[in-house]
């Protein structure tokens, strides 16, 4: 899932895994500071950048990117093993690493959060209280860049009304999960059944 920062992807993944058991969020490395509220191995797994440089170089993670100046990437191993234990994991990744899953997870689907607009995405920063308003600026530069990758993604969902991009990501993670691949091992008894 990608957004740019406000548009509230946090927030709907939050709210999907409190109502669905079978979802869970990949918890990434970063080299950004620990924000107020932020644990550790919960929100992210903070590391220094030469750990980070390390971990990359050791082939650690699956997908990596610069954000902000911060390092970013998703574990390998994490990944893999929550993936054969059968939860459907929502990477919360920018356009870039979104893009490299796309190359190495073809059967991914990629999901992008647009906002219902610059006023509104820009007011959302502002609400939550975490970055000074030069902060705030940066990121809402970067936005437009973000948001100019919206059409590389498989689906798009407007988050102006909470619960109905809600609705419309949880009407999503049914559906990916009737794709015949997800379908394949648990139905495999009887589709053998019928073919014999």
């Amino acid at each position: 899932m990608s957004a740019p920062s406000g548009a509230g992807k946090t927030s709907l993944i939050k709210a999907l895994m409190e109502q669905d058991e079978r979802v869970e969020v990949s918890v990434s490395h970063t080299t950004r500071p620990q924000r107020p509220g932020e644990a550790e191995g919960v929100n992210y797994f903070f590391i220094s950048t030469d750990a980070f440089n390390e971990m990359r170089e050791a082939g650690a993670f699956f997908e990596s990117a610069e954000v902000f100046g911060h390092l970013y990437g998703t574990s390998l191993v994490q990944l893999e093993s929550r993936l054969s234990d059968g939860a459907d994991v929502i990477l919360e990744i920018d356009w870039q690493g979104a893009q490299q899953v796309r190359k190495l997870l073809p059967d991914s689907a990629w999901l992008f959060i647009l906002p219902p607009s610059l006023d509104a995405l820009k007011a959302r920063l502002q609400a939550r209280g975490q970055d000074e308003e030069r902060t705030i600026d940066i990121r809402m530069r970067a936005a437009r860049d973000e948001i100019s990758h919206w059409d590389e993604a498989d689906y798009l969902i407007i988050n102006d009304e909470f619960e109905t991009a809600l609705e419309a990501l949880q009407a999503l993670v049914r559906s990916l999960r009737l794709r015949t691949g997800q379908q394949q091992s648990a139905l495999q008894d009887l589709i053998e059944d019928l073919l014999a």
